[in-house]
């Protein structure tokens, strides 16, 4: 049982994986960022659920640190 999990999760992975291909985010051309990087695993982890519809988008924003006082 253990073995058709494991099969099971490797399958949902591989297309998962050429969902994100297709997209093209493992082209040279694509920019490495924290919106980028979420995209992406988030397009692999989301598997086949990508060819119904589903299309993951991560927003990565920086939080404000406080400046020192002058």
């Amino acid at each position: 049982m253990r073995g058709l999990i494991g099969l099971l999760v490797v399958v949902w992975l591989v297309v998962g994986a050429a969902a994100a291909w297709q997209r093209g985010y493992f082209g040279e051309d694509q920019e490495v960022s924290c919106s980028t990087f979420g995209d992406t695993a988030l397009t692999i982890v989301a598997g086949p659920l990508n060819y119904v519809g589903v299309n993951p988008e991560v927003e990565c924003s920086v939080p404000e640190v406080p400046q020192p006082s002058e």
